[in-house]
């Protein structure tokens, strides 16, 4: 009998997993914060006796060293992969015994990287699952331009070729990807939670189209790539340090104040309603609930200190879980409760509106001077557009401040997230702003829009 345990980190878009038998485990792609991979082995009563990478990681700091480190398991990386650390190398075809009846086997899947490693479970000799980290993922594969853009197109046919190879695989078995739930890594994004090899055969794009057809094709998708991932494979190859949790130390409102003053990033956590409603000024908002790591990673300069404003610890704690996973390890300080308490006087506080899009239409259509921001990325705003918008995609707007026009601007994402994080940005530099927290779909409905 054999178990899979899936982890999931829904602000990375990735996936992690412990899988293995009666006694003993494998622990596949494991995040930093390697904790919980030890609260799901202490929960199933087993003992983690190998660590498996699929590849060097280049969207998030990898725990995988630590966890072996602290467990005394077997730490299998692709023989490919240039590290700087004592490992197992595993070449195509080596299989781990976790137990007896309980096997991994390395199958060799390159695409995403040149050294990508799949792992296939097997009870009893049975293939029953694939690990395939960022080779064969739900309805699509991981991108192949990370590593090198010259090798760009020659990864892209290796994916091509390893999804055809993991396909022989009988149709029951379970595809397990560590990318493809929002993750940028992915070459494109799918819908689904689970899939098999039978179900990828269907509607896997690597397996029902030509490999010339679906190169072009994943080559003129491919979107932007976020600027962190340059931090994250030269950390992951030299091999990570463990991880400090512990609370940051507390800032007052003169410290905010003086931190502000000094160039450096304070975030406010909270949803993007409070924040509009009351702020400090020059904070910037970056939600708890969304995707924390991913865009504030993408977007802060690289080592700029920053300090986390939340309304009550457990949040600070749970901002710092999803911060250390992509190498921003300790906030500078942090403050909790409410506005009012992280200012030295109420002037110091700001806020904007928020609006949707038929209060913009209403605007436009009684000659309002209005400027237009939309924050989506390229490939978004290649489908459809409001007329007469400026664009700058979210990630490049902190460089391009200067260049919207003058006027009240009303900035808008797809469904307001991002808004929310440029119209922060914008207020901190003074400008009178307009939050667009709406559905770009009702931008159409209003007649707004036209096509790419």
């Amino acid at each position: 009998m054999y178990f899979v345990e899936t982890l999931a980190l829904e602000g990375l878009g990735n996936r992690s997993y412990l899988a293995g038998g009666r006694t003993a485990a494998v622990a596949v792609d494991p995040p930093r914060d390697i904790d919980q991979v030890l609260a799901a082995a202490t929960r199933r009563g087993v003992r983690i006796t190998h660590v498996v990478e699929t590849h060097i990681h280049n969207d998030y700091v990898t725990g995988g060293l630590q966890l072996a480190r602290l467990t005394g398991a077997r730490y299998l990386v692709p023989a490919g992969a240039n590290v700087s650390f004592s490992r197992v190398p595993v070449a195509d075809g080596d299989t781990a015994e976790l137990e007896e009846g309980v096997a991994v086997r390395a199958v060799a899947t390159p695409g995403h990287t040149p050294h990508h490693t799949s792992y296939v479970l097997e009870d009893g000799g049975v293939p029953v699952a694939a690990f395939t980290g960022g080779s064969l993922l739900i309805g699509t594969v991981g991108r192949p331009d990370l590593v090198e853009p010259r090798l760009t197109e020659e990864l892209a046919r290796a994916q091509h070729a390893s999804a055809h190879r993991l396909a022989e695989l009988p149709d029951e078995v379970k595809v397990l990807p560590t990318h493809g739930f929002g993750s940028f890594c992915s070459s494109s994004q799918a819908e689904g939670e689970s899939t098999t090899i039978g179900r990828e055969k269907t509607g896997n794009d690597a397996l029902t189209k030509d490999v010339d057809t679906f190169v072009a094709d994943m080559l003129a998708g491919l979107d932007a790539v976020p600027a962190y991932y340059t931090h994250m494979g030269p950390a992951n190859a030299e091999g990570p340090g463990p991880v400090d949790l512990t609370a940051p130390r507390r800032a007052d409102a003169a410290e905010i104040a003086a931190r502000l003053a000094a160039g450096e990033w304070v975030v406010d956590l909270r949803n993007r309603v409070a924040f509009a409603e009351g702020h400090v000024a020059g904070a910037f908002n970056f939600e708890l609930e969304g995707q924390l790591a991913t865009y504030l990673a993408w977007l802060i300069p690289w080592g700029k200190p920053v300090t986390l404003l939340a309304e009550t610890p457990e949040q600070i704690t749970a901002a710092q879980r999803e911060l250390v996973r992509v190498g921003i390890d300790r906030p500078a300080a942090a403050a909790t409760g409410t506005p009012a308490e992280w200012v030295e006087n109420p002037e110091a506080l700001r806020s904007f509106r928020r609006s949707d899009f038929a209060t913009l239409a209403k605007e436009i259509g009684r000659g309002a001077e209005t400027v237009v921001l939309d924050v989506r990325r390229d490939s978004e705003r290649a489908g459809a557009r409001i007329r007469g918008s400026v664009h700058i995609p979210i990630h490049e707007l902190h460089g391009r401040l200067g260049e919207i026009p003058e006027g009240t601007v009303w900035v808008h994402c797809a469904g307001g997230m991002r808004a929310g994080i440029a119209a922060s940005m914008l207020d901190a530099m003074g400008r009178e702003v307009v939050a667009v927290d709406d559905s770009f779909d009702k931008a159409g409905e209003e007649g707004l829009v036209e096509n790419g």
